[in-house]
């Protein structure tokens, strides 16, 4: 799995661990250690720590990998701005990361069938003030999603999971005021948990979904219902 350093990641790495014999995870960040020390009483983890952004990256996660029986799509990066603000390099930015890196992978790995992909989009595909790119990249992970399910069937299901606020490390960047009107807008008036998400993702990674394919689970509490 990608972006399994911190936050959802993490979590959803910890989630897999004794559902599987070996895990390979992939992040830029050097906290990637932390997570591979904690998982190796579980399970055999192999740590690539690689910019997926590049074709080394990459290359280097086909490689740790070899045939894969599921694969979680994490890694993702937010540069966010007003439209009339967002600079063309954060635009292609954000898509190379939450887009890119998704499709490259799913494209060049060997898969052991049947197999599990779940991409993780974001409530904000539907639209998030101040998240031109980030929203249309979520987006863009939806349409891969349900194009990767039609192109790869039977073998291969591919499903996303879109979080809605959840609370890591990022909440602590919002300002008190504007987190509890966002809250507020959340029908079950509360944020969602990281071992929230992670459970949706294992259950889609594993046999128990084995009749899902294409589908965009969103773990937000309602807020896509308002």
């Amino acid at each position: 799995m990608t972006g399994a350093a911190r936050g959802i990641g993490r979590e959803i790495a910890r989630r897999l661990a004794p559902d599987y014999d070996r895990l390979v995870l992939a992040d830029l960040s050097p906290a990637l250690a932390e997570t591979a020390l904690e998982l190796e009483r579980l399970v055999d983890v192999t740590p690539v720590q690689a910019n997926l952004a590049s074709a080394d990256g990459v290359v280097a996660v086909v490689r740790a990998a070899g045939d894969v029986a599921a694969l979680v799509n994490n890694a993702g990066i937010t540069r966010d701005s007003r439209l009339v603000n967002m600079s063309e390099e954060d635009f292609r930015a954000v898509l190379e990361v939450n887009l890119g890196v998704p499709f490259r992978l799913i494209s060049a790995l060997q898969w052991t069938e049947p197999a599990s992909v779940v991409n993780i989009a974001s409530r904000a595909y539907l639209g998030n003030f101040g998240q031109f790119n980030y929203a249309m990249s979520k987006g863009g992970v939806v349409g891969l999603t349900r194009a990767c399910a039609i192109s790869l069937a039977p073998g291969v299901r591919v499903n996303a999971v879109a979080p809605g606020l959840t609370a890591t490390e990022m909440i602590e960047t919002i300002p008190d005021d504007v987190l509890q009107r966002m809250i507020a807008a959340i029908p079950l008036d509360r944020m969602g948990s990281p071992t929230e998400i992670a459970d949706v993702v294992a259950w889609l990674c594993s046999d128990r979904s084995s009749y899902v394919t294409g589908q965009v689970v969103v773990v937000g509490g309602g807020r896509s219902l308002t």
